[in-house]
């Protein structure tokens, strides 16, 4: 199962292409970007879990 790569952060809506290396997830691939995490202090606000560097994908991946 691939992780699904969310393309835009859940709280301010910016965008957040495979490759970006400002994205964050949580274990249950809540995906928000690097500004909205340290804002919520590396917690989820759905789950509480801790928010941590997205993996990039190449597009030749997809």
């Amino acid at each position: 199962m691939a992780l699904e790569m969310r393309p835009e952060c859940e709280r301010c809506r910016a965008a957040l292409p495979p490759d970006a290396e400002a994205a964050r997830i949580c274990s249950y691939e809540c995906t928000f970007c690097a500004p909205c995490s340290d804002a919520m202090a590396g917690r989820c606000p759905n789950c509480g879990g801790e928010l941590v560097p997205r993996p990039r994908r190449t597009a030749k991946a997809e």
